[in-house]
């Protein structure tokens, strides 16, 4: 294995946009979501609390696009469309489970340093952002 060169983020580097588009919050957990089974659009949905009908619609495409889901139509009355994790977006699966336990584990130190920072700051707590 190749060793690991620091990375310089250049403007044309090819791995920004996958990077962006991985790191979105909805992209992980869509992609956490069809890790255990294919989902209909729906379910997606209401396993994600928050998520408007616009962002999971656009973060599939984007998924779907990135070859990360497949998208299928299943012909019924009415017609539903399911979607499913490919072989490359389980590939992440196990990066992902990593990141998600360490934020498990680390998320009281977190919320403190958040605290102490708005604290010293007198700032207002920060909203997530979409």
């Amino acid at each position: 294995m190749a060793p690991f060169e620091e990375p310089t983020f250049a403007a044309a580097c090819a791995t920004r946009p996958i990077l962006d588009q991985l790191a979105n919050k909805w992209s992980v957990m869509i992609l956490s979501v069809l890790c255990e089974k294919p989902q209909r659009f729906n379910v997606i949905r209401r396993r994600l609390e928050g998520i408007t009908q616009k962002a999971l619609t656009q973060a599939l495409r984007r998924l779907e696009r990135n070859g990360l889901v497949r998208r299928r139509v299943i012909e019924s009355s009415p017609v539903a469309v399911e979607y499913s994790i490919t072989p490359l977006g389980k590939s992440l699966q196990e990066p992902f489970q990593a990141v998600y336990q360490w934020a498990l584990d680390h998320v009281a130190a977190l919320e403190q340093a958040q605290r102490d920072f708005d604290g010293r700051h007198g700032a207002e707590p920060e909203e997530a952002d979409d």
